[in-house]
């Protein structure tokens, strides 16, 4: 049985805890998980030599202090660069090695070609009933479908234009989840958001919500307000999440 299962909301830390931390570093992760998350999520690629790291971007311009695309790089050399903190680039194995037995992992697959390496490395680990696939990428959730039949799935939503798709992918793919991003509600405004939300939950979809900035969680008291109609938070800063989730009774 999923992990991804509970009756209280979830908290996972968005690339780790990232309001402190490196994104997606081994550090951000245990400093997530310490803080109290039931998780983290993260991003991953394969190499040019075919290991799986955790990286958000195409390159590690952005994250690092040195550049390059990593699918263009061998692992060895993607060691060489620094996160910050003194933190290297890690592998998915090395997550898996790092974190508690019971921590749930969001694996979002930015790399279609990373889709098998993935599963091998989830199986490694015994990991299927704690992990959720997640991407924006309908064909690398359905690529991991094809593999195996029964891991959590969620669909990210990134724009307005994929929203009716989303009833047949729930039965092609047997979705849990679809990730939507708090962005919605200055875009949508909140009662059409809303509106949004308890269509999909209709279908018999979960909700996990993220966001780029976790002000939009707590602005207008949103996330109260959204009551009962979402099962995970994927937040930058954890432990305000948590504090802010008990405060209103959902933690």
């Amino acid at each position: 049985m999923s992990k991804w299962n509970t009756e209280k909301v979830l908290v996972i830390g968005h690339r780790g805890e990232i309001g402190k931390y490196p994104e997606n570093s081994l550090l951000a992760f245990l400093e997530a998980i310490k803080a109290g998350a039931d998780g983290v999520e993260l991003d991953v690629w394969l190499t040019k030599d075919g290991r799986v790291i955790v990286m958000h971007d195409e390159s590690i311009d952005r994250t690092s202090n040195l550049k390059g695309k990593q699918k263009e790089m061998t692992l060895e050399n993607l060691k060489k660069a620094d996160l910050g903190m003194g933190q290297k680039i890690p592998t998915l194995e090395e997550v898996f090695e790092a974190l508690p037995k019971n921590a749930l992992i969001n694996v979002e697959i930015k790399d279609i070609d990373a889709v098998e390496e993935v599963l091998k490395i989830v199986d490694m680990f015994d990991a299927a009933d704690r992990v959720m696939i997640s991407s924006f990428n309908i064909d690398a959730l359905r690529k991991v479908r094809k593999i195996n039949k029964d891991i959590t799935l969620g669909f990210l939503v990134g724009e307005e234009s994929v929203v009716p798709l989303i009833p047949k992918l729930k039965e092609e793919l047997n979705l849990w989840s679809i990730n939507i991003p708090m962005e919605a509600i200055p875009i949508l405004g909140f009662e059409k958001t809303v509106q949004a939300i308890k269509w999909a939950r209709s279908l018999g979809l979960k909700v996990a919500l993220w966001t780029q900035n976790d002000e939009l969680f707590y602005a207008n008291d949103n996330l109260a307000r959204l009551r009962g109609l979402f099962e995970v938070v994927i937040a930058n800063d954890v432990e305000r999440m948590i504090e802010y989730l008990r405060k209103i009774g959902l933690r």
